[in-house]
């Protein structure tokens, strides 16, 4: 199969239209990473998803619609925080959890009677999803486990062959994929963070709780698998009071390869005379060069060393988790 790359004209997201209706996937530019989208009635396309990823099938997939989709025929009622925050949050970087009317393929929640939508602000998918004229369900455009895209190549570097369209929009601003936020309680609960952070959410309708995972748990959402995007290379991880024994960690490898360091700007400067890669100095940053550098460090290094960065809170917390499952070193409760 061939893998066309196409910015996203009109004859590009006819194209891509006919596609979907075709059962056929193809990858799209959001705001946060590259999502792999099909049809989300047809349980044959999103099994193809699965397939294609090599993802498990107890992991809950994510419906996509344009700004003027109409929802309700989809979930089962909402209560008035979900209203509020549909008004102040999307589109954007926030997927919500609802009851489920059971319209869309059975497999799109893995048995679950919950149904998670997300509308992205990008125009990219917004045109998309209005050519398609259906939910389309769209995890990350990347291999199972493996580092989220956030560039088309990122895409094509996995799928190449395997799927006939990537809509490329340029590189993704946001870098870490959305909150997936619980709403079917009395409170929103956030599932995975991401650039919607608690204290947006409790600003906006008053409280805000986080869920934690426990072990052996089916997953509730995307993205809360233990190992996630993580870079084809050995990798090793150590806090940031650890500097020391992480430096010792590079030199024992500098004997036989080539160690690279992955760490915030501040940290980068301490650690100048070493082979570093830059998060970045700002939460926003080191969320959208994440991903970026984990794939580049995945080419360059025999071992990538994460230095954990300082702070935690807020769009931090998004990006840690990410970080820590990319490194192999989050655990569930």
């Amino acid at each position: 199969m061939e893998t066309k790359i196409l910015r996203p004209s009109p004859s590009a997201l006819r194209l891509a239209a006919e596609y979907i209706a075709d059962g056929e996937a193809v990858a799209f530019h959001t705001e946060t990473v590259y999502g792999l989208g099909a049809n989300a009635f047809s349980d044959e396309a999103v099994l193809k998803i699965f397939a294609l990823k090599g993802r498990p099938t107890d992991n809950p997939l994510i419906v996509h619609v344009h700004a003027d989709y109409d929802i309700s025929p989809l979930i089962d009622g909402e209560p008035p925080y979900a209203a509020t925050l549909r008004k102040r949050f999307l589109p954007g970087p926030l997927t919500m959890v609802y009851p489920s009317k059971g319209k869309v393929s059975r497999y799109v929640s893995c048995g679950l009677d919950t149904l998670a939508i997300r509308v992205p602000s990008s125009p990219t998918a917004q045109a998309f999803l209005k050519a398609a004229a259906l939910p389309i369900v769209a995890p990350s455009a990347n291999l199972s486990k493996h580092v989220s895209p956030v560039t088309a190549r990122h895409v094509d570097d996995d799928f190449h062959g395997k799927i006939p369209l990537i809509l490329d929009g340029g590189d993704c601003s946001g870098g870490i994929e959305s909150t997936v936020l619980d709403c079917t309680g009395e409170k929103p609960v956030i599932l995975r963070e991401g650039l919607v952070t608690r204290e947006m959410i409790a600003a906006a309708v008053g409280d805000c709780g986080i869920y934690a995972m426990k072990k052996g748990e089916r997953p509730k959402s995307p993205g809360m698998a233990y190992k996630h995007y993580s870079p084809r290379c050995k990798t090793a991880y150590f806090t940031g009071d650890r500097l020391g024994d992480a430096v010792a960690c590079y030199r024992e490898e500098e004997k036989e390869g080539s160690p690279y360091f992955l760490c915030e700007s501040k940290v980068c400067a301490v650690l100048k005379e070493y082979n570093a890669f830059d998060l970045g100095g700002t939460p926003e940053e080191m969320a959208r060069r994440l991903y970026s550098l984990l794939r580049k460090g995945e080419q360059k290094a025999s071992l990538l060393i994460g230095i954990e960065p300082y702070e935690k809170e807020g769009v931090m917390a998004g990006v840690l988790n990410r970080m820590k499952r990319a490194f192999g070193v989050y655990h569930e409760t």
